[in-house]
């Protein structure tokens, strides 16, 4: 298999995952700022010029961490990515939906891609503000979930790979993460894989 990722993106979250399931792949880094992923052979690739994609064995492309996360998980049953019942499938693509799409896809891109939603300097602070307290509001949402829990559905699932990297994410701009949440980001980060992922991927 081949991974495209940025060091300390979403991908990280895939990366964490790819390791876990301990398969050889093989790792090709997209310099967002450098505009590879605009590229012509990159976007003939992924259209959508995102990140993470991987292509799998086959040389099928699959894009978007939920789909990519699912994946993984459904053809490496024995890695225990996700839950055995639908009850708990069900449950971990919410968290993991919810993670991506809201916290990741309405709050972090406010902060981290503030001119996409405005050309006006004047503008951009408020926006900002705007995705913060989207952020805020999604890691109260995962603060509840975590609540007696040491992974979100229990165990660790291919959302706690999510809600990493918007955790870490929130520690690396000191935005504060709720008691559970830092409970959570400490036990992803003493993870043997993670600390892998981490120093392969330039952070300690």
């Amino acid at each position: 298999m081949k991974f495209y990722m940025t060091p300390g993106s979403c991908s990280t979250g895939i990366h964490i995952l790819l390791e876990e399931i301990g398969k050889v792949f093989e790792a090709y880094i997209v310099n967002l700022p450098a505009g590879d992923h605009r590229k012509p052979d990159y976007l003939a690739m992924n259209p959508k010029a995102s990140i993470p994609v991987l292509v799998r064995d086959d040389g099928s492309v699959l894009t978007e961490f939920p789909a990519i996360a699912f994946w993984l998980a459904r053809a490496n049953p024995r890695a225990r990515l996700l839950p055995e019942d639908d009850e708990g499938v069900a449950r971990v693509l919410e968290h993991l939906c919810y993670v991506t799409a809201t916290i990741h896809g309405q709050g972090f891109t406010r902060i981290f891609t503030t001119d996409a939603y405005t050309a006006n300097p004047a503008e951009h602070d408020a926006v900002k503000a705007r995705g913060r307290e989207i952020v805020d509001a999604g890691f109260a949402v995962m603060e509840a979930a975590l609540a007696d829990k040491d992974y979100l559905v229990g165990n660790f699932s291919i959302a706690d790979a999510a809600l990493f990297y918007v955790e870490f994410w929130a520690d690396r701009i000191g935005i504060p993460l709720p008691p559970n949440c830092l409970a959570h980001y400490q036990r992803m980060r003493a993870r043997p894989v993670v600390q892998q992922v981490l120093r392969e991927e330039g952070y300690r």
